[in-house]
């Protein structure tokens, strides 16, 4: 497994800095985010250091899906969440902070009081000139 030195994620993999282990296995690391900023905020992160998504290999981006996929039904099946919201920040401008590929997982109640969309308003967005510029060829 390739490591940082200087990456958080990597010393926690390590067991360099404690964590609250929710999962793990052969190529992912699952635990608890110490922000305590949401019940259960759990982050999944593959052992071998990556950058973030656009950094990633195929065969670690499938690991890490594959562990946010088997937590998310755990914790709605078994936990009783009545759902999840799982994102993936890449790049500064996404408002990445830690440089280490990782997806978060929010486990939801109902009226747990968290909203994923605070922006509510529209834009006068020309679809049609966003689709020009972004379509795959």
């Amino acid at each position: 497994m390739k490591h940082d030195e200087n990456c958080i994620f990597c010393k926690i993999i390590k067991g360099d800095i404690p964590s609250y282990k929710i999962y793990e296995d052969e190529l992912t690391y699952a635990f608890l985010d110490i922000a305590k900023d949401a019940y259960g905020h759990t982050l999944v992160i593959p052992k071998n250091h990556c950058v973030n998504i656009l950094d990633a290999d195929n065969e670690t981006h499938i690991a890490v899906c594959n562990t946010v996929k088997r937590i998310s039904e755990y914790y709605v099946k078994t936990s009783k969440c009545a759902g999840v919201n799982t994102f993936n920040c890449n790049n500064v401008e996404a408002e990445q902070s830690v440089f280490h590929y990782h997806v978060h997982i929010i486990p939801r109640k109902k009226d747990d009081g968290i909203h994923i969309w605070n922006n509510k308003t529209t834009s006068d967005i020309d679809l049609e000139k966003v689709q020009n510029e972004l379509k795959l060829n």
